[in-house]
Parts: C-alpha cells; structure tokens; sequence
C-alpha cells in the first residue's frame, strides 16, 4: 500500500513546555526524512505524534489512507525480562499487536450471544478489519521469513531457538543486529525510527542504509550518522530549539548543511546591517539634541537682552536643530526591526592534560582473554605514549575486551599484560558505567574529583547541559546521552593522558559529536579510539588503526 502522511501546524512538547509549533510536514512514499536538533529539542516527541501514540498540543496528523500501518521503532535502552527474541521481533513489527486484535476480534465473532460493541460496529467487520491488518503486518509468515534474515545478520537461530532464547541473554552488537532483523522484517506503510544506528557495526550500517533507500514507503528518521544522513535522506527537517523553529530543507544532508550555513550568515549580516544603522541614526540624533542644547545656552550667554533680532535668530536656529531631532527619532521608529539570532547552546570544552606517562602505556604479550564461548588472542600489541589509535571491527570481534586488557580491567588468561608507570586513564566506555548508579550525580561526580567544590561541580555540569533538574537524579535514571555529556565533563575536570573512547558518539547530537572531534583534535596525550562513525573516523586524525576480527588483530 502506498500512503503519504501530513502534520499540519504540529505543536509538541511535555507538561506545559511547547518544543515546536506550527511544524507542518508531508512524508510521501519514496520520501525520507532525517530529523536533525540538539538533544531535547522534540525528535523523539515528534515521531510520537506522527505515530499518533500521543496527542499533539496543537495541529493535525493525517493519513491517506486512513488505515496505513505506521511502524513507530523507538531508541529502546533497556530490553525487557523474559521476552525471546522471537518475541521481541514480533512486538518490535507490530506483529504482536495486530495478532492480539485479531484474536479478541475472531473470539467476540465466534459468540454465540456477543455483546454489542461500545462503538455499535459489526462484528464481523471489526474482524475483517483485523484480519486485514494482520495480514498487512507480514504476521502469517514473519516465522518464515525470520531464521533466514537473522542468519543473513549473522545470528544462526532458527525460529524455535529464537522462540526460547531471551533478548537479555544477548551481547549489545547481537541486540543490534536482532533489532535490525525487525525492521526488515517490518512491512510498515509508513516507518519512524529513532536512532536506529545506535551500536552497529559497519556492516550493519550498510545494510540499514540499502534496507532505507530501498523502502517503497516514505520514512521519518532521527540520527546522529553523519555519513548515514548523507546516504539515505532526501530531506532534511530541522527543530531549532534557539530560534523556536523548524524548517524542512530540501535536498541531501550535505546540501542542508550548506543551506542552513548559508543561512544563518544572512540572518547575521541582516542583523548586523539593522543594528548598524540604527545605531548609526540613534548617535546622529544624540548629536543633533547635545547641539540644539549647546546652541541655546550660548545664545542666552552671549545675547544682550535688548537683542531681539539675535534671540529670534538663535530661536529659529534651536528649532531647525530640534526638528532634525525629530526627523532621525522618526526615522528610527520607522526602522524596520531585526530581531538577534539567539545563540545556539554549544558542548564547549578541552580535555584535561596530566603529566606525560611512561614511553611505553601498556604492553600485551602473547595474551588470550576469553569472555564466555568468546576469545580474543594471542594478541601482541604495544601502545606508545602519545599514540592515537583508531580501533574497527564487527560487533563481537573483541574490542571491548582488547580495550579492558590494555587497561588492566581484565587480566589475560595466558599470556601477559603491562599498564606503564603514571599512566592517568580518561573513559568513555560502550556501556557508559562509570556515572552510573542510584546516588545523585552531583554526589557520584564529586566522589571521582574531590579537588572540586560542590559549587564548581554544579558549574561544570552545568556547561555540559545538566542542569539542577539532573544533577540531583540518580545517575542510572538519566538517558544515555545525558551520561555521556557527564563523561565528558569528567574529562575535563580530571588530568588525563591516556583517553580511551568506545563508541563515543553514540546518543551525542551532531553538533556535541563535532565539538568532540575539535576538542580531541587539540588533546596532546595517547588516544585509543574505537567508532562505527565513519566521519569521525575520517575527522580525526589518528597515527594507526587497528582492525579487530573474530578475536584476532591486525594493524591496518
């Protein structure tokens, strides 16, 4: 089914906060829209009202055809107890749903004495409706077609282990790659995702990108992918939480940066003209009022009083004076007003620098780590003191734990491994676990720098968008990205020389992953940087890459 979607004069937000208003937006088959804002500006907000789980404070949200199904996949962080995988694909396509419904509706049609429906509707039609939308859903043969897509995702699980295996029994890159294996097994009209980037792979990113492009139906999409943007949008919406505005911009991701730069520099140079010349009228009418007022008192100084002809003289020149007055004030009132560009909140920050380390930061000889059925090694690897290091490699190929034995957090089970003397660690782990836990965050931040005082702790997390509201939840309740901007901010409070980064980007808007790449850019101390995000892999510049496949490594 071919279906086209319409928000006309949208307006969203939470409690009595409005994030944007009067978004108007049409999504037609072929279109795919990526979503682009700093955090909390209403990305995800918005793809809730088009999928019409919550009510919008203000506008409509329309479908031609009424009935299309609408696939909403939202950023999920946490995977829920005792649901297998077969089961969470099923939720995840909207299979579960309609297969409820139609089971509710074939039970109140078998009735022999059914009871009559709130909405007065025909049985019988409530159930072709079901059987309609079930059917639209791919439920009668998602069993299928499942074990086939997930041993193409390289995950070897055929339909009755995907009905027993629990999603909590996964690894994050296999979580991934199952929740890909949903969206292609989706048959939406219409789909909404929100991250869905988020932890893969290389490989897996492509195959995201053909799966979009591919699409018949239109697509909404919120990411934090650069080059994913670049590939697969053909608009471009904007949610300009400075300005209180939104605007789509037509063409690729490329050419919205070129659009929106272009942009905001005439918005500058047209404010900049106003406030010059207004400016410039505002000081020629001071002049004129501070000349009338000179012209008068010398004329009262120095005029006899008999001097009628002179006071009439310096009368009618204080007039001319004050009417030229008159004219500038008008002529400033008439001034068309420019209002400022209000400037964007930026992440803003530098690496904190301690003292060089050892020549040698760690050292693995002949080392073998092995994390359940998994091994990594024997791997032989030297990191010099300011070396920046590029790490890849598919999910599940060994680079958390290669990152875990370099630093010391897992000793190898053969081999051996070396941490050099002064070596001060900085981490952004995958998980983010090191601000994690039920205490508030200002609490567990001041516990990790106790040179700081409370007042500058707050000041810091300050700069990094956390505000009072966030320092004094428990760590654990605050999003992802909010536990990487508290990261961040930890790398600039503490001295550091040795900064490892796993899967930095993720859960960063795009302006706060660009500010990251400058800030690493001027870091002088030993870089260990592990990414999907092919931009910033071209970005920063790194002196080697270490490729990491089926627990072996490689230099590239």
């Amino acid at each position: 089914m071919t279906a086209t979607l319409v928000a006309k004069g949208l307006a969203g937000g939470y409690a009595h906060r409005t994030l944007f208003d009067s978004l108007d937006l049409t999504v037609a088959p072929g279109d795919v829209v990526g979503v682009v804002g700093v955090n909390g500006s209403g990305k995800s907000t918005l793809l809730s009202l088009l999928a019409g789980l919550v009510e919008p404070q203000s506008g409509t949200v329309n479908l031609a055809p009424a009935d299309a199904f609408v696939g909403w996949l939202p950023q999920e962080h946490e995977r829920v107890p005792g649901e297998t995988v077969a089961g969470y694909i099923a939720r995840r396509t909207g299979c579960a749903q309609a297969t409820l419904e139609m089971d509710a509706a074939a039970s109140a049609l078998g009735d022999a004495s059914p009871s009559p429906r709130p909405d007065g509707l025909d049985p019988a039609d409530v159930y072709s409706a079901a059987l309609e939308r079930w059917l639209a859903s791919g439920a009668a043969d998602q069993g299928e077609r499942m074990p086939g897509v997930l041993a193409d995702l390289g995950l070897t699980l055929g339909t009755e282990l995907a009905e027993h295996i629990p999603m909590t029994s996964l690894s994050g890159g296999q979580a991934a790659r199952v929740g890909l294996a949903a969206l292609m097994l989706s048959r939406f009209d219409i789909v909404l995702l929100d991250e869905p980037t988020n932890d893969l792979d290389l490989d897996g990113l492509e195959r995201l990108e053909s799966f979009v492009t591919g699409l018949r139906g239109g697509v909404v999409l919120v990411s934090h992918d650069r080059e994913f943007l670049a590939r697969c949008v053909t608009r471009v919406l904007e949610l300009d939480l400075a300005q209180g505005a939104n605007r789509v911009f037509g063409g690729g991701y490329d050419s919205y940066l070129e659009e929106r730069e272009t942009s905001r520099r005439h918005k500058r140079e047209h404010y900049d003209e106003y406030a010059e010349k207004k400016a410039d009228l505002v000081g020629r009418a001071r002049t004129q009022r501070e000349w009338s007022s000179q012209g008068v008192r010398n004329a009262m100084k120095k005029a006899p009083d008999n001097d009628k002809i002179r006071r009439k003289a310096s009368a009618e020149s204080s007039e001319k004076q004050a009417q030229k007055v008159r004219q500038m004030e008008s002529r400033i009132v008439r001034l068309e007003e420019v209002d400022e560009p209000r400037k964007e909140w930026q992440l803003d920050f530098t690496i904190g620098s301690a003292p060089r380390s050892s020549s040698v930061v760690s050292t693995l000889s002949n080392a073998v780590l092995r994390q359940g059925d998994f091994t990594l090694g024997p791997v032989s690897l030297q990191v010099n003191a300011g070396e920046r290091i590029g790490i890849t490699g598919p999910n599940g190929a060994g680079k958390s734990t290669l990152l875990r034995a370099l630093l010391g957090h897992q000793a190898p089970d053969a081999g051996t491994a070396s941490l050099g003397a002064s070596v001060s660690i900085g981490e952004i782990d995958q998980a983010r676990a090191q601000l994690d836990g039920t205490r508030p965050l200002a609490i567990s931040f001041e516990e990790l720098v106790p040179d700081l005082t409370t007042a500058e702790v707050r000041t810091l997390l300050a700069k990094f968008g956390l505000k009072a509201d966030h320092v004094n939840r428990a760590a654990v309740d605050l999003s992802p990205g909010e536990r990487t901007r508290a990261g961040l901010a930890l790398l600039q409070a503490r001295g550091i020389n040795l900064l490892v980064l796993d899967e930095p980007t993720n859960h960063l808007d795009l302006a706060a992953i660009e500010q990251l790449e400058q800030a690493l850019e001027s870091y002088g101390g030993t870089l260990l940087l592990v990414t999907h995000d092919r931009r910033m892999l071209a970005n920063v510049h790194t002196d080697r890459h270490w490729q990491v496949d089926d627990g072996q490594v490689t230099e590239a």
